[in-house]
């Protein structure tokens, strides 16, 4: 069980993040792409991930075990892209390193056969050696992995992965509007239970986290499947990656990117074009009615057309509907400015 304490202080302090978390995501889609679970949503990112990988994931599988922790420095905080991120990792602190790759060593044994066991668990001690000691050599390896297994799993993506989370950012900031902190806590995920002054969820360990007036990142995750993650360093500052809401429509990849393109041609005419405006900062369905004059069945129909041409996303919200912008639907707005960049 997984229990975080807020003061006052804390709930006022609580925030939401901007944009998805570039390292967030990589590693939590590393976990994605070894499990053979949930196949309508993931299935065709791991086929394609898995072409352009081509197997190379070796160091990567021995920092980031199937289940439970893996090293705190792989996700450095702040929001930071790519290149800073890496850097950031490559100037981790030898007795950082040490400490948590011990960790990652020592607490989770593959589960096979004894012999096995021990053979797989002194092959990833060997493979993390000179990385815990901070050498310069299998840092640069590292960063090298990381690198590659970002270009090949999210930088092809990241614009689908930047409008769910920016769809379930709109869903938490209308909670926030409608009742404050407490709503926006109770609105998570069910997995997620507010009771106040306690944040509860399931987790894999007993963690008590108390905040002590820092207050709280809340960072929506398209990987973050099942439980939310949290640092396992209290000292490093709160985040709770959470699992991002999913619409229904399971579409992911490079083809359904492609399969948009002849829905688009019926993207005409002014009323549809208020429509994507009246869109631009979220709304429901009748806000959308209201704010492009237009009835309410039209609004819906309207909205429909331009979800299918991949403008708009739509989630639940209580008794109504959620409509946000794609971030294709936001650069159409922007006269073709392209998705900001994952680094």
């Amino acid at each position: 069980m997984l229990r975080i304490h807020f003061t006052g202080d804390d709930l006022a302090r609580v925030r939401m993040a901007v944009r998805p978390d570039v390292w967030w995501e990589t590693i939590l889609s590393f976990h994605r792409l070894r499990e053979r679970r949930r196949a309508q949503m993931f299935g065709e990112w791991r086929s394609e991930t898995r072409s352009r990988l081509n197997g190379e994931t070796s160091l990567l599988s021995a920092l980031v075990p199937p289940r439970g922790y893996f090293p705190d420095f792989l996700t450095p905080p702040g929001g930071c892209g790519l290149d800073t991120g890496l850097e950031a990792i490559r100037a981790t602190r030898p007795e950082r390193l040490h400490s948590e790759l011990e960790l990652v060593s020592a607490g989770h044994p593959p589960e096979q056969a004894p012999d096995r066991a021990a053979e797989r668990t002194a092959e990833r001690a060997g493979r993390l050696a000179g990385l815990a000691e901070g050498r310069s050599e299998p840092l640069a390896r590292l960063v090298s992995a990381l690198r590659g297994y970002h270009r090949a799993a999210i930088e092809p993506y990241w614009a689908h992965i930047q409008a769910r989370v920016e769809a379930d950012r709109a869903v938490r900031g209308r909670a926030l509007l409608d009742g404050g902190t407490a709503e926006l806590l109770g609105s998570l995920p069910p997995v997620l239970r507010w009771r106040a002054p306690v944040l509860e969820s399931d987790y894999p360990v007993e963690r008590e986290l108390r905040l002590d007036g820092r207050g709280l990142l809340l960072q929506p995750s398209f990987f973050c499947r099942g439980n939310p993650v949290v640092y396992r360093d209290a000292a490093l500052p709160p985040v709770l990656v959470y699992p991002a809401a999913h619409s229904p429509d399971p579409a992911f990849g490079e083809s359904a990117q492609a399969a948009l393109a002849p829905s688009l041609g019926r993207l005409v005419g002014h009323t549809r074009s208020a429509v994507l405006q009246a869109i631009r900062y979220g709304c429901t369905t009748s806000e959308l009615a209201r704010r492009a004059g237009v009835s309410l069945a039209s609004a819906s129909q309207h909205a429909a057309v331009l979800r299918e041409a991949g403008l708009v996303l739509t989630l639940r919200h209580g008794n109504s509907v959620l409509h946000t912008l794609t971030p294709l639907g936001a650069a159409l707005l922007r006269g073709g400015a392209p998705a900001e960049a994952t680094g």
